[in-house]
């Protein structure tokens, strides 16, 4: 039952991977929601509970009437930088508390210490957010491991075969639902001003054994086969933008022989173990062979 209260959370992002099972979340623990869209059809999908507002970032006055009354805001940038200050005056004089999804730009770690250009927009962001005053909780999910749909689902669909840059890179796939969960937690209880967690699954995995985990949860035998660099960015091409490919290419290339950066936040936080990349893969075994 929704505990009408309660002041409510203003959700940005709000049918983005994370920002949807954060809704979830929030309606699931009595917290009223917001979210905003830039298009009301946008959120057609979202529960009947949600109340929607009509809003864009790029227009920081357009987000007012979402702002007024809110207690909490989950701030997913989605937009170029040229407004995100103005954004975050508006979130400082309407609401106490901001939680920003971020990136792990601060780890020492070579995977996420390669140059990339949303990690000095989220390093941006983050300053602007601490000028303010603002009760703020940072997180920092590292490697989601959603990604896999993304990126090797289609492959998976046709063939028995996924070819892919850098197998031997490993990383810590991280399950979605982990990060809203601690986002959720966040946004709704006290005791996280100021907190800063990056957020990992349990087991450092390289990507020819994603794959391979992927395959067990399906019930077949999936081979992995290394492509160049230059047949990615091919693949790639017209499909993300070349900094992007540029980045990641980077940061597999320096995870190569390097087990990946993990950590105890989400333990830490929810009091449950982290969702392993199997678990994973085979609650969503349906969505690498039929589609969402």
């Amino acid at each position: 039952m929704i505990q009408r209260d309660m002041p409510p959370v203003l959700l940005t992002g709000a049918t983005g991977r994370i920002g949807r099972l954060v809704i979830d979340q929030l309606l699931a623990a009595g917290v009223p929601v917001r979210a905003l869209a830039h298009r009301p059809e946008t959120a057609a999908t979202l529960p009947a509970a949600v109340e929607v507002f009509t809003g864009d970032l790029t227009e920081p006055k357009s987000l007012d009437p979402a702002l007024r009354g809110a207690g909490a805001v989950l701030l997913v940038w989605t937009a170029p930088p040229q407004t995100a200050a103005a954004v975050v005056e508006r979130l400082a004089s309407h609401v106490r508390r901001v939680v920003f999804l971020s990136s792990p730009h601060q780890t020492p770690h070579p995977f996420f210490q390669q140059p990339n250009p949303m990690a000095v927009l989220h390093a941006d962001i983050e300053r602007l957010i601490a000028s303010t005053g603002l009760e703020s909780t940072i997180i920092r999910p590292g490697m989601l491991a959603s990604n896999s749909l993304a990126w090797w689902a289609p492959a998976i669909r046709t063939d028995e075969v996924v070819r892919w840059p850098y197998g031997a890179a490993e990383t810590a796939p991280v399950d979605d639902r982990d990060v809203a969960a601690v986002a959720a937690l966040t946004l709704h209880r006290d005791g996280y001003a100021g907190a800063d967690y990056v957020l990992t699954g349990p087991e450092s995995l390289t990507q020819a054994a994603q794959v391979e985990v992927i395959g067990n949860a399906l019930d077949r035998r999936l081979g992995f086969e290394e492509m160049t660099p230059d047949e990615f960015r091919t693949l790639t091409e017209g499909t993300a933008p070349s900094s992007v490919v540029d980045m990641l290419l980077a940061a597999w290339r320096a995870a190569v022989g390097q087990p990946a950066y993990l950590t105890t936040a989400v333990a830490d936080i929810l009091g449950t173990a982290p969702g392993t990349f199997r678990q994973w893969a085979t609650d969503h075994a349906t969505a690498f062979t039929e589609g969402p």
